[in-house]
């Protein structure tokens, strides 16, 4: 049984494009000589890898299992590739990480701007998703580490505790809400609201909206904390933000109301299969990061901050 490198990586990017198509022109491959290897790999196993679905291709039990393996691999050639490229002057690496909503608030720009102007030889593949999303990603080798919530389920993953990111309900200091100290989400939900228009935070307030039985009645959604912020203060609607973003984009006509739910107060975590394991590199930005969380961590405090009217 002999596969290459080339046989791994087509296979890896078949089954995530979900097209052989797709799979061989990421490969930098014609389709007849990709469709010629994955016949050829399926003869030495004797047995199918992919199952031929209308919409595209998935992988058979067999191919799940190879595409396990393939990851494992390529995602250790990666790795000796990096490590290697620290010793190479003027040769750049590439670091691959995930982050949940919360950690692109302040953490990881922070930790990346110190960073990146340290290592000027290396770039940083970032992509925002959901935390569950980014458990599973970095447990199949498709990034190095990730930020994740700490209710999150790491599963078999290896975990260090960054920050406390904790929420809290923006209000303009016009609405009935704006003279309580804290309040309950389920309370909220008869309000309409601002918020952003995709990613980990919008996707964990309207589970546990689900989880009432209910949905978030958007009046309009955004693409930055800014804007959303903007828009409270002019009473459009009420908000849920990170403090580190409320705290990062003050609006004078504005109050920040505690949540009392648990959930509210989330750890944000970083997770690797194994940080020993790690490039040079990727070891070098997670430090960085437990830096810049340390700062963050004094800046914002042991527990939720309100402001503006408080009641008695």
């Amino acid at each position: 049984m002999r596969f290459d490198l080339i046989d791994l990586r087509l296979f890896v990017n078949i089954v995530q494009s979900g097209s052989i198509t797709r799979g061989a022109e990421a490969s930098h491959m014609a389709l007849a000589s990709a469709s010629e290897r994955v016949s050829g790999m399926e003869s030495l196993l004797g047995t199918p890898l992919l199952r031929r679905e209308r919409r595209g291709v998935a992988p058979t039990a067999a191919g799940r299992a190879l595409l396990h393996h393939a990851r494992s691999v390529t995602l250790q050639i990666e790795r000796m590739r990096g490590d290697l490229r620290a010793f190479s002057a003027g040769v750049r690496g590439e670091v691959r990480m995930l982050s949940n909503t919360a950690g692109l608030v302040d953490l990881v720009p922070a930790a990346l701007r110190r960073f990146l102007t340290a290592h000027p030889n290396v770039d940083v593949d970032l992509e925002e998703r959901t935390s569950m999303e980014i458990v599973q990603a970095v447990a199949e080798g498709q990034a190095e580490f990730g930020v994740i919530a700490g209710t999150a389920d790491p599963g078999a993953l290896d975990i260090r505790t960054l920050i406390v990111d904790r929420l809290a309900v923006l209000a303009a200091r016009a609405h009935p809400l704006a003279a309580r100290q804290a309040v309950g989400f389920a309370e909220l939900l008869d309000e309409r609201f601002v918020g952003l228009g995709a990613g980990a935070l919008h996707d964990h307030l309207q589970q546990h909206a689900a989880q009432l039985g209910r949905r978030i009645a958007y009046r309009v959604r955004l693409s930055s904390f800014e804007a959303v912020a903007r828009l409270v203060e002019a009473g459009v609607g009420l908000a849920i933000l990170p403090m580190s973003a409320i705290d990062r984009h003050p609006a004078d006509g504005v109050t920040a109301i505690a949540l009392t739910d648990a959930w509210s107060q989330r750890q944000l975590l970083v997770c690797a299969t194994d940080f020993g394991e790690l490039t040079t590199h990727a070891r070098l930005l997670v430090e960085e990061l437990q830096r810049q969380a340390g700062k963050l961590d004094d800046h914002l405090g042991p527990s939720p901050v309100t402001a503006g009217p408080q009641s008695p």
